[in-house]
């Protein structure tokens, strides 16, 4: 059930919290997914934004579907690496017939400058080559709904000199050493969690307010 699948998720890093690791992620510092990893601060549960984007999953899903001409499938179960024995990826889709999956996004058209020259924003791409380094899939491509007005397709691939799709706005390459480099961080960043060691403080705003939430008085 749904309590047991959050509690499943919170064992492992997932798929959203990669980017936090690594410090891309403007919302959540490495700092503040320690302290709710540990069970310092309650863990985020989500809000209307991420409700919003759960039910356009499905629209994104069909949409990606009638763009590339593929086809989706839902994988219901949470999918596990023996070589990442930290990670837990939860994907959106898997590509029928082809070793791929799909990440599914919606943001609001106040975010349609990040999405210029064929660029997005990074967190979708830490969460992509965390589930690529799980799933150990050659492809991922990322669907992204800006404010219900505009629709971008990514392409992410293990393949060198891969040919992108007329109809995605970028492809990357994404080599060995690029998945490597990012498991390493949250391989370390879990000693973190595991010991109860605080990680290293950094001067976001998101570590100030996890620091204001631990320590309410000052002494």
């Amino acid at each position: 059930n749904k309590e047991e699948w959050k509690a499943l998720r919170h064992q492992y890093i997932g798929g959203s919290a990669a980017a936090s690791v690594v410090g891309l992620n403007t919302y959540k510092s490495a700092s503040s997914l320690w302290a709710a990893k540990t069970g310092k601060i309650a863990p985020f549960e989500g809000n209307l934004a991420t409700d919003v984007g759960t039910f356009l999953e499905e629209f994104i899903a069909k949409k990606f579907e009638e763009i590339s001409g593929k086809k989706v499938r839902r994988e219901n179960h949470s999918l596990l690496n023996d070589k990442y024995p930290f990670a837990i990826a939860n994907i959106d889709r898997a590509i029928v017939g082809e070793d791929a999956g799909l990440e599914c996004k919606s943001t609001s058209d106040l975010n349609l400058k990040k999405f210029k020259h064929g660029s997005f924003p990074a967190n979708y791409y830490c969460q992509s080559v965390h589930y690529m380094a799980i799933t150990e899939k050659q492809k991922w491509y990322i669907a992204v709904l800006v404010g219900n007005k505009n629709f971008f397709i990514y392409q992410l691939t293990r393949i060198p000199n891969d040919v992108k799709p007329d109809w995605c706005e970028e492809s990357l390459y994404i080599d060995d050493d690029e998945i490597k480099a990012l498991m390493d961080a949250e391989k370390n960043f879990y000693v973190y969690v595991k010991e109860n060691k605080e990680p290293p403080i950094d001067g976001t705003e998101s570590t100030s307010n996890t620091i204001a939430e631990l320590y309410p008085e000052s002494t």
